[in-house]
C-alpha cells in the first residue's frame, strides 16, 4: 500500500527551517514520502553554506506520479523566487514567495489524499499585514472553514487558546459561549479520531483568580455556563480554574489539554515545560496542519546551532 505524502511549504527564506529540516533529513527515515515546496535556488545555497550534501528531485507539480517518490532524495516542487542569495533580510519578495509556496501547497492538499501539511516559520508582522491574526487564520480563510483551533500538543499535555494573536485588551470582545463550546468540540472530535480518547479539558478563566471587581465577569456570565452545557453533553470538561494554579504540578495530571482564554497565557508555561517538544495544530481545516513550535530565529541563521526537535515531532505525527 502507497504511504500518503507528507507536503511541506519551507516558509519564510530567511529562516533557520532548512537548516533543521537537513538535520532531521540526515538522521531519520521516514516511511511517507517528503515533498518540500521551496525555491531551489535557496534550498542549494543554504545546503552549500551548512555544508551538507543530498540528492535533489525536482518535481512538475502539474504531474506528480505519488507512486514514484521515495524519500532517497529531498524531493522538491521549485518555486521561482527572485531572493537574493542573503540570508539576513526579510523583504516583499519573501511574502510574494510565501504565498506561491501556499498556493501549490493548498492546491496539492485540496486535489491529493495526503497526510498533512507542515508549513515552517513565517514572519507573521511581514506576511500577513495585518490583515490575518495569524497563519491558522490565514489558511481558515484560504480554504473556506469557519470553525478551527490552534492546539499546541505534546502527548503528555496540550493546550489552546481561544483566542490567539490579539492585544489583550481586545481578548474579553472575542469570547462567547458558542466559541468556547465549538473550540472544545474541535479538540474532543481530533482526541476522538487520532487517539481513540475522550480528553480531559481543564478550562481557565479569563480575569486573575477568575473573578473581577465588577458586578458580573466574564468567568460567570460566559465560561462557567460553557462548562456547564458541555457537561451535560458528557463532556469531560472542567473549570474555570486561575491560570496561575492550573499548570502546578498536581493539578496537570488531571488534564490532557488545558484551554486557555488567550494566547500567552497558555503558550508561556507549555513552552516553558516542554521546550520544543510540542508541536502547533490547526484543527478544523479540510486536512491536518501542523507547525513546528518556533519562529524564523533570524539571529541563528548559518550557525548550525538549531534545535531540530519540534520539526521532528510534526514529522513523526503525520509519518503513520
Amino acid at each position: 500500500m502507497n504511504k500518503k505524502p507528507i507536503i511541506i511549504v519551507s516558509g519564510e527564506p530567511y529562516s533557520t527551517f532548512l537548516e533543521i529540516f537537513f538535520k532531521i533529513k540526515k538522521k531519520n527515515k521516514f516511511k511517507n514520502p517528503i515533498i518540500l515546496i521551496v525555491s531551489k535556488k535557496i534550498l542549494l545555497k543554504q545546503m552549500k553554506k551548512l555544508k551538507f550534501r543530498f540528492t535533489i528531485k525536482t518535481l512538475d507539480k502539474k504531474k506528480i506520479d505519488f507512486k514514484k517518490i521515495d524519500n532517497k532524495s529531498i524531493n522538491i516542487i521549485n518555486v521561482d523566487s527572485n531572493l537574493t542569495a542573503t540570508f539576513t533580510k526579510i523583504s516583499k519578495q519573501s511574502n510574494i514567495y510565501i504565498n506561491k509556496c501556499f498556493n501549490i501547497a493548498l492546491k496539492l492538499m485540496k486535489e491529493n489524499n495526503c497526510a498533512g501539511l507542515i508549513n515552517g516559520p513565517i514572519s507573521k508582522k511581514h506576511f500577513l499585514k495585518n490583515k490575518f491574526l495569524g497563519i491558522t487564520e490565514f489558511l481558515a480563510h484560504k480554504t473556506n472553514s469557519k470553525k478551527y483551533a490552534m492546539v499546541i500538543f505534546n502527548k503528555n499535555l496540550s493546550v489552546s487558546p481561544i483566542t490567539t494573536h490579539l492585544p489583550l485588551k481586545d481578548v474579553h470582545k472575542q469570547i462567547s459561549k458558542n466559541k468556547i463550546i465549538d473550540h472544545i468540540n474541535l479538540i474532543e472530535n481530533f482526541y476522538k479520531k487520532y487517539f481513540n480518547k475522550k480528553p480531559r479539558i481543564g478550562v481557565t478563566g479569563l480575569n486573575p483568580h477568575c473573578e473581577s471587581n465588577y458586578k458580573s465577569s466574564e468567568e460567570n456570565k460566559i465560561i462557567r455556563p460553557s462548562i456547564k452545557g458541555l457537561i451535560k453533553k458528557k463532556f469531560i470538561v472542567k473549570g474555570p480554574f486561575p491560570a496561575d494554579t492550573i499548570f502546578m504540578k498536581n493539578k496537570l495530571k488531571q488534564f490532557d489539554v488545558i484551554v486557555g482564554m488567550y494566547h500567552d497565557q497558555v503558550l508561556t508555561p507549555m513552552k516553558t515545560l516542554f521546550e520544543f517538544n510540542a508541536i502547533n495544530i490547526t484543527l478544523g481545516l479540510p486536512f491536518i496542519r501542523i507547525s513546528p513550535d518556533h519562529g524564523p530565529n533570524t539571529p541563528m541563521l548559518g550557525k548550525n546551532l538549531s534545535n531540530p526537535e519540534s520539526l521532528l515531532r510534526a514529522l513523526n505525527f503525520l509519518d503513520k
